[in-house]
């Protein structure tokens, strides 16, 4: 201590303390009593969540899977965006999933399972829990201080909420290290850097091979995705939440759109009316929204959303609104700024209608793979480009595998998994995601699109500059298929009458 004052009294103060040189807070023992005293109660706990009950089904699939190897699933940290400001937490999505813990909750906590002898798992959830106020962590720690941060939850709050066991994260260490060498260690890869450095260290003292642990370590991720392609009843009911409140999203958008069109980046009035209800109803978004207007509809990730919004421009807008559980729609719907549809956008949009009704009903057919999805869009997709002559062949032979020219106009596929990520399952085996039979309780989406740019002199010129994409999310049922967003306005006629209530409301 002594020669790190010395170094700041000469003018070599590390670059990690100087973020530090604007705190002038008191650092003596009488300040630290004075306030730590007389403080009210805390805000009541919360109670034991609904996803508690739906835990340890979760956890027992993992846990058979693996059995007598110890698992690691961190929540991960927040992360830089600038200096020292941080984006929003956002837990890893196969810890929350084990966890149930979902908005900003509980950064840096880690849950393991833990082997025990007559098999199966002990699972803990390792976190920072609150200090008392007497603590100087109280009103000084701005990463984890009651008045930094709000009122943190104990060990026991949390234990209730979830119904997991519980302990300090300074415990973490001495449980990993437990019985190493005899016991696999396996962690989530990418999940948190700092946790990833601990069992790293803990494997090299071990002498395990990296090459081998991360051959361990990809299959737990494999597991942790493949297990979420079947959602239980819980995480339903939150898609269903989330499609809600995104629809509400959409409405509002609408509403704007003469403040839009007079602005001079109407894209981002689009997106912050969207962004607003996805804060107000939800966590914040799923993803980035696209609010892509004329031609920037045919890019097909425009987030920029800087663009003016022309009377007389198609808007195609993908959104999302992510609910507490981190749960998210992913909604995509192609409306007009105006409020009329002209004769030749028509066209283009009752094309790709007709190819998502009829990926529909192919994923209604009995025993329907996820792949047959895809092929009745694209069979709709071909047919359309060659009755325009667009095509240089016949639909027939554009949808060979070897030739697939239709995919200039519709480069990507039509359905993903969609659930606590908006690209969910994304570690799953092929044989188990695009090759896998439709199961009851997969949720994914339906959203083939037509993208004809401006510069494509391949394309009849009447139709350039038009983008079209309608996406809606799916569940397998007992009974067969549910469009989720059922109640989300998607025919020419439904979306110029939604338009005009919005506007009128």
């Amino acid at each position: 201590m002594t020669e790190q004052r010395n170094n700041e009294h000469n003018g070599t103060q590390s670059l990690s303390a100087r973020g530090n040189n604007r705190s002038q807070q008191p650092k003596n023992v009488a300040f630290r009593e004075f306030m730590g005293e007389d403080w009210g109660p805390r805000p009541e706990p919360a109670p034991r969540s609904k996803v508690a009950d739906f835990l340890p089904a979760r956890h027992r699939a993992i846990s058979q899977l693996f059995e007598g190897e110890r698992l690691v699933i961190p929540a991960g940290v927040e992360k830089i965006r600038s200096n020292d400001c941080s984006y929003r937490f956002r837990a890893h999505s196969a810890f929350s999933h084990m966890s149930g813990l979902g908005g900003e909750q509980e950064p840096g906590a880690v849950i393991v399972f833990n082997p025990k002898e007559e098999g199966g798992h002990d699972v803990t959830l390792y976190m920072w829990p609150r200090s008392s106020r007497s603590s100087e962590e109280f009103y000084a720690d701005s990463a984890h201080g009651e008045f930094w941060v709000g009122a943190r939850p104990s060990l026991h709050e949390v234990s209730v909420a979830t119904g997991l066991r519980t302990a300090h994260i300074n415990e973490l260490k001495d449980a990993l290290s437990k019985d190493l060498g005899q016991v696999t260690l396996r962690i989530v890869p990418n999940a948190c850097g700092k946790t990833a450095s601990l069992v790293n260290e803990l494997r090299e003292n071990a002498h395990l091979a990296q090459s081998q642990t991360t051959f361990l370590d990809n299959e737990l991720a494999q597991a942790l995705s493949e297990l979420r392609l079947i959602k239980d009843e819980y995480e339903i009911e939150e898609m269903r939440k989330a499609i809600t409140a995104t629809h509400q999203g959409f409405t509002q958008m609408l509403a704007s759109l003469p403040r839009a069109l007079a602005h001079h980046r109407g894209e981002r009035v689009l997106e912050g009316a969207f962004f607003a209800r996805a804060r107000e109803d939800g966590n914040g978004l799923g993803y980035e929204t696209i609010a892509a207007s004329g031609n920037h509809t045919n890019t097909l990730h425009w987030i920029k959303n800087d663009g003016e919004v022309r009377d007389g421009d198609l808007i195609l807008i993908d959104a999302g609104v992510e609910v507490d559980s981190l749960y998210t729609a992913d909604i995509t719907r192609t409306i007009p700024a105006n409020g009329h549809f002209t004769e030749t956008q028509k066209e283009v949009y009752n094309a790709v209608l007709e190819a998502a009704n009829t990926a529909l009903e192919a994923a209604r057919t009995p025993g329907a793979k996820f792949r047959d999805v895809h092929s009745a869009a694209m069979g709709v997709i071909a047919r359309y480009l060659e009755k325009w002559g667009i095509l240089p062949c016949t639909a027939e032979e554009s949808l060979r595998q070897e030739v697939q020219y239709h995919r200039r106009w519709m480069p990507h596929g039509t359905s993903h998994h969609l659930g606590i990520d908006v690209h969910d399952c994304a570690a799953a085996r092929r044989e188990m995601y695009i090759d896998a039979e439709l199961q009851p309780g997969m949720v994914f989406t339906i959203e083939p699109g037509l993208y004809f740019r401006e510069d494509d002199l391949k394309v009849p010129e009447r139709f350039r500059g038009i983008g079209i994409r309608i996406e809606d999310d799916i569940l397998v049922t007992q009974k067969g298929v549910e469009r989720l967003s059922e109640n989300i306005p998607r025919t020419v006629e439904e979306v110029e009458a939604w338009i005009a209530s919005a506007q009128e409301s």
